[in-house]
This record gives C-alpha cells, structure tokens and sequence, in this order.
C-alpha cells in the first residue's frame, strides 16, 4: 500500500530509526520486565499465522523526533488511557497511575462451553471504570459456543451478563473466531449489547491496516454493537516470524490511520505493548528420524553414546545467536506521541506489571 503522510504530524518530522536502534542496542538487559509463563502461553495459541489486514510498507515513512536521549521526553496525555491487570497480579497496579479504566484479565470458556474464572471485583483496588476480560481459547470451541441457537450459546451470554452485574463494564476477546462464523459472531455481539443495558461493551480485536474481504472482525460492522474497540497494535513480529519489532512505529501509524477512518476517535483505543520478544537462530528442539540422528551424530562429531535404561543417549554443544526486541520508556513515548500528533483520543496498555515504570512520569490525562 501506498502511504502518504499527513502534514502536520508534529514539530520537527525527521527519520527516529537510527536514533531508536543506537538506543535500544545500549540498553540495559533488566529495563524490561520478563513475560510470565502463563501470559506467554496466552498470547502463543493466538499469533501461530500473519495478519492478513497488514500490508508491507511500500514508502519510507516519516517518524516523529524526540529529544536527544538524556534529555527529558515529551509527557503525552490522552483522553482515556486503559490498563490490562492479571488476575493474580492485583499488587501492580498503582493508584497514581494516570488510567481512566482497567481490565481485569480474565474470565475464559471451558470446554463444555461454561464461562469460568471470573476474577472477583473486590480483589482490585481502583477509582475508575473496571472492566472483566473474557477470552475462547480455540476455533473449534468458539465455533462451539457461537452456534445460533444452541443451549451452550444461551447459558454463555446468560453467564456473561450476570458476572457483568458486578462491573462496570464487559470486554469481549475472542481471537480465534472461524472464518464462516462472522455473522453468528456478530449476532452475539448484538445480544450481549442488548442484555447489558448500560453497562460499557467493549471489544477487543486484531491490527488492521486495510478492509479484508470477508474479514470476522470487520470494524465497520462490529462498531455499532460496542462503546469501545481496543486495537490490538502488537505482535506485528511474533513467537514465528522472522525477527522483528513488536509494533513498529511505521505499522503503528498505517494501523491508526486506518482505525480512526473505520471506528473514529470517540471508540478507538489504540493498544500498546509492554512486553518484548527474542528469537534465536537455531531450536533443536525437534523430533527425529533414526537416519537423521545417524547423520547429526557425523554433523556435531559425537564421540559418546550412553544408554540409560537400554536407550541411547549423547549430548552436543552449539551456540546460539539470539535477537531481542522490547519496549522501553523512550520507545513508548515515540508511539505515544504519534498517535497523538494523529489525534487518537484513548490508548491501552497490555499489561500493566510488565513494563518500565518510567512510562507513567510521561503520561497524563487530559483535564
């Protein structure tokens, strides 16, 4: 796709690439914080294949400068800035940070269909709006409890709106919806929107640059049924691409333009990461055939075979190359500052706990 930046994105619009890669490559290993075993297998079942809505960059793109590092970043403040929180993980959350809402991660369907783990309102300790989070962990269960008139489809939303009763909001995050189960996902969205009354209805779903043909999570057609849709701006580089930025500030900017043409300002909240990943050039981890032992025995010149039990055994050493991408407060800043210049009114952190807490001297809501 052709992209063509919109003028007036801020002061001072040079290329931030070199200044971010010379700073990120001198940053200390401990600034970001390690992803939990439990979340990282969350987000492992959902991000195994591309997003088909994102397209590769065709121009160069201007980014927005910052000031020279060791200087003072600019403070960004938003109109609603929304914070994941574990369940389990209560203790992360501060009462001075500057957030309007949070979401109480999660509430999840079992495989009978029954909503479970519901995480209890008076465990979190909060001013603002709270929201309960729930997810489906596979496509055949969602296509399962999704299916138009069935009992388990029934006592789901039945469950969901009496667990709602509680909070003052409700977030949807199926991400493994079938493809052919885009209308059923829709009428359930329109029932729950229905059952809830009052109560804010929030959604959240995956990066979207362009429309896809016959696309389940069309934000066009999903819009109407919520207050709020919760972009999921990350994992533009995944657990099985090639090495790469969670979210660059260039897939940033072509996913909010698109977002804020197709939702618009008021419900938009553009999701940011906390978190980082690493890839390594070489897993063996892999199962093999008797030939292929035969052939990595001559390749790393095993000397030594043991049995143990009767089964045989080796070790062999190799090194590893591995290339790491995370978020600090400097690079949190760029992406925070973009959208701004590009008048996203609401961002929202996944999650809170896992990032440099320097982040939040440079956010502020808007008065």
């Amino acid at each position: 796709m052709n992209y063509s930046a919109k003028a007036g994105i801020g002061t001072g619009l040079v290329a931030l690439t070199v200044l971010l890669i010379a700073y990120c490559s001198n940053a200390p290993a401990n600034s970001s914080q390690q992803l939990d075993t439990q979340v990282e297998s969350f987000i492992g079942e959902v991000e195994e294949t591309p997003d088909e809505g994102i397209e590769e960059i065709v121009e160069e793109e201007p980014l927005l400068t910052l000031p020279p590092l060791g200087e003072d970043l600019p403070v960004t403040a938003f109109k609603e800035i929304w914070g994941y929180v574990l369940a389990g993980r209560e203790s992360s959350l501060s009462r001075n940070y500057p957030l309007t809402d949070v979401v109480y991660f999660n509430a999840e369907v079992d495989s009978y269909g029954k909503l479970t783990g519901v995480p209890r309102r008076r465990n979190i300790t909060f001013a603002g709006r709270v929201h309960f989070s729930v997810t489906c962990g596979s496509r055949s269960l969602t296509h399962f409890v999704l299916a138009p008139g069935s009992n388990e489809r029934k006592t789901l939303i039945e469950d969901l709106l009496a667990a709602a009763m509680d909070y003052d909001g409700l977030q949807i995050d199926f991400e493994n919806v079938p493809a052919r189960d885009g209308g059923a996902f829709l009428s359930f969205l329109s029932e729950l929107r229905a059952g809830l009354g009052n109560k804010f209805f929030t959604i959240a779903l995956p990066a979207r640059s362009a429309r896809i043909a016959d696309d389940v999570y069309d934000y066009e057609r999903i819009k109407p049924y919520v207050d709020r849709i919760l972009v999921m701006a990350y994992d533009e580089h995944w657990s099985g691409s090639s090495p790469g930025s969670i979210a660059s500030l260039q897939w940033c900017r072509r996913v909010a333009d698109y977002s804020l043409r197709v939702i618009g300002q008021e419900k938009l909240i553009m999701g940011l990461p906390f978190y980082g990943r690493a890839w390594g050039d070489s897993n063996p981890s892999v199962a093999y055939t008797y030939p292929s032992i035969q052939n990595l025995i001559r390749e790393r010149n095993v000397t030594e075979i043991r049995r143990e039990n009767g089964i045989p055994t080796f070790d062999y050493q190799i090194t590893v190359s591995v290339k790491v991408y995370y978020e600090d407060v400097y690079s949190l800043s760029a992406r925070m500052e973009m959208y701004k210049s590009i008048n996203v009114n609401s961002i929202g952190f996944w999650r809170i706990g896992q990032e440099n807490t320097d982040v939040w001297r440079v956010l502020r809501l808007e008065r």
